[in-house]
């Protein structure tokens, strides 16, 4: 179906626009169903952990790369600055902020935060890479840049943040990098936008357990994994996903209804995705819109039928019953 779709002719000039700030590690999972029709906009300013430009290149239909450090100026010519950028023991705790291990040194993931150097990189503004590229519309955007989430997003303008179809954060809830954007500021903003709604918040963590009490168990490695994996976590930063709630009438076209619709059925949300085939057949006349409430119908009675949801209902009527 999510072929069908993106194969029509409104996605042959206007295609899907990814941007993803933090591109280190691999492509993302919930991309892998419509990449290949997409135009994606890869940004990471620690090359050390950047392969998987090279070995996904193959898989969208157009990929830009920068390997610079994303900020927010609003013109071209302030790109060519350039700005410290944090190096620490992992890569994918590099960042433009400096890191403060010492605000969570009784955390165990503390030493992936200290500063190995400090380096001078380019900068780039994301609101002018855009506009150079002739990109006016960003569908999904997706950002793990280890403390400057919300102020990237903002970046966008008004304008773009608020057509976004499904935005991706990572905020912290500690504080790991000084002046950092948290997880509470962006719940914040994205209530007084109103342009969308939250879809997912995952706590994310450390056991809390100091380094050197980590060490007293054992020094190897392979067994320290074990006694991490025998801790509680304990909530470091959120993975928030929100989709558009497609209440702006300039977000009703029929493009953008119909690549939200693809959007919320790859995260699953399939109340959802009946609702925009509603808002759809009630604006256009297109018998696509019909398959694709037929479909996500059939998903729903799909995960009713799945065995592993059996045992929910029961508990759920349990309890109902006081039993």
């Amino acid at each position: 179906m999510i072929d069908k779709i993106l194969s029509r002719p409104e996605f042959q000039t206007e295609p899907p626009v990814l941007v993803d700030i933090g591109a280190s590690g691999q492509l993302h999972g919930r991309w892998k169903a419509f990449a290949k029709y997409a135009v994606c906009i890869a940004f990471d300013a620690d090359d050390r952990d950047f392969g998987y430009v090279e070995s996904e290149s193959r898989h969208f239909r157009k990929l830009y790369t920068f390997n610079n450090i994303v900020t927010g100026p609003q013109s071209a010519e302030e790109d060519t600055d350039t700005s410290a950028f944090y190096l620490t023991a992992s890569p994918h705790c590099s960042s433009l902020l400096p890191p403060r291990p010492d605000l969570i040194q009784e955390y165990a993931f503390a030493p992936k935060f200290e500063l190995s150097k400090v380096v001078q990189l380019k900068t780039r503004s994301l609101r002018s890479t855009l506009d150079s590229l002739n990109i006016n519309q960003v569908d999904w955007f997706k950002t793990d840049s280890q403390g400057t989430d919300l102020r990237l997003f903002r970046n966008l303008g008004e304008a773009r943040s608020k057509r976004v179809l499904t935005a991706e954060f990572e905020p912290g809830i500690l504080s790991v990098y000084d002046g950092e954007d948290k997880l509470h500021e962006v719940l914040r903003f994205m209530e007084e936008q109103n342009s969308h709604w939250l879809v997912e918040l995952i706590p994310k963590g450390s056991p809390r357990i100091t380094p050197a009490l980590l060490d007293s168990f054992t020094t190897q490695p392979l067994l320290q994994k074990f006694v991490l994996f025998s801790l509680k976590s304990s909530a470091a930063w959120g993975e928030m996903t929100y989709l558009n709630r497609f209440a702006d009438e300039a977000a009703l076209t029929q493009r953008n209804l119909l690549l939200g619709w693809v959007f919320a059925t790859s995260l699953k949300q399939h109340g959802f995705a009946l609702i925009l085939t509603q808002k759809a057949k009630s604006l256009f006349s297109d018998p696509i819109f019909d398959e694709m409430e037929n479909y996500s119908r059939r998903r729903v009675w799909g995960r009713i039928l799945e065995i592993g949801f059996w045992p929910e209902v029961v508990k759920k009527f349990d309890k109902l019953l006081g039993r």
